[in-house]
């Protein structure tokens, strides 16, 4: 389901990075958009052609299956489907979500102090915070150019228009997500409603804009598109609580995540927010203690705040939350008027199959 528009995603990626970074005519300028290749994963620190992990392409990957499921544009059964000719219309947008997506990433990094992104260093780690702060500005600049090649594509002005409407609205929501975020880190009156509020912001809200952006490249059904842009904020919550799980209960070796790892690094995610308000006296002074200490958490206190969590059901929470999302997700996309075209059912199924992939935690 997220691999059939990989390789059109991937392929309008790179063209158009090379296409602007040709366009520099300035060859000290190579190794600023080799930065940006590297981040992307597409060249080693020697900024040599390599093979990386190139992320999941999960935002510009939804907003296909939104425009897929919304109708392509009028697309129907007797249409020429195999060359994929018909995602055209809507690839340059789709380029434009993963490049937001991207910048906030290497701005994220600088931020959180992260040293590993997909198992290699992050930017800033190699070519110092300002050039990596400068990038990420660029690739900021470069994902607002890009979308305006959608007019290239038979995409109308107005249309084109209300995307980038959607598109700066979405880029403030998220950078609003950040800030709470951070400043969480400094504060002990967290509740889960409020961190709730904030990865609807952070994570849930560029999801959103990707089915959005989509299912308005796909058809001028105002329901349609409301349904679709719906889809995408639940899905977007869905997986920050499918990951917010898993960072405590998955097992060795699912995933490769550590067993109670976000215990272990004291992430204030979901679980301890919820067990923090469901906690009786004893087990809260408990709880603050360990996560305000200065010393690493050990083995024993990591089994002492798991018992926490089996006492609050904290688990049974969580997953009856996720459970709520996905069925949000799910009412959305039975609501999406059936049209009568191959593409528009095995979109749909393909986003079901996500719901399916993500509901499984809940088991």
């Amino acid at each position: 389901m997220l691999l059939r528009h990989q390789h059109s995603i991937d392929t309008a990626l790179r063209t158009t990075l090379d296409k602007v970074a040709s366009g520099s005519r300035v060859a000290a300028l190579d190794t600023y958009y080799g930065q940006m290749r590297y981040h992307l994963g597409w060249v080693d620190t020697r900024l040599h052609p390599t093979r990386s992990n190139p992320g999941k392409l999960l935002r510009p990957t939804l907003l296909l299956l939104a425009y897929e499921a919304a109708g392509a544009w009028g697309l129907t059964d007797g249409a020429d489907v195999t060359d994929n000719s018909y995602l055209r219309r809507a690839l340059a947008a789709a380029v434009s979500v993963e490049l937001t997506h991207n910048f906030t990433l290497i701005h994220d990094d600088i931020e959180d102090g992260d040293t590993e992104r997909r198992h290699r260093p992050t930017m800033w780690t190699i070519w110092g915070v300002p050039q990596a702060i400068n990038t990420g500005d660029g690739m900021f600049g470069l994902a607002r150019f890009t979308l305006w090649g959608v007019l290239e594509n038979g995409v109308e002005g107005d249309i084109a228009a209300r995307l980038g409407a959607v598109l700066d609205r979405t880029i403030l929501e998220v950078a609003e997500g950040q800030y709470l975020d951070i400043s969480f880190e400094r504060r002990q009156d967290i509740s889960a409603s409020m961190y709730i509020d904030m990865i609807s912001r952070k994570t849930a809200a560029l999801m959103r804009c990707s089915a959005e952006m989509g299912a308005m490249l796909g058809t001028r059904d105002a329901g349609t598109i409301q349904r679709l842009a719906s889809f995408g904020q639940a899905i977007g919550v869905a997986f920050q609580v499918r990951d917010d799980l898993l960072g405590v209960w998955a097992s060795a070796a699912e995933l490769g995540k550590t067993r109670a790892g976000d215990v272990y690094r004291r992430k204030k995610s979901l679980p301890i927010l919820h067990a923090l308000e469901q906690a009786n006296p004893q087990d809260l002074q408990t709880l603050q203690d360990i996560y305000q200490q200065e010393s690493p958490v050990s083995d024993e206190q990591v089994e002492q705040v798991l018992a926490i969590f089996e006492r609050t059901q904290t688990r049974a929470y969580c997953q009856a939350f996720l459970q709520q999302q996905c069925d949000a997700a799910y009412e959305a996309l039975n609501a999406v008027p059936h049209i009568n075209s191959v593409v528009t059912t095995r979109a749909l199924g393909d986003m079901r199959a996500m719901v399916q992939f993500i509901e499984a935690a809940t088991h």
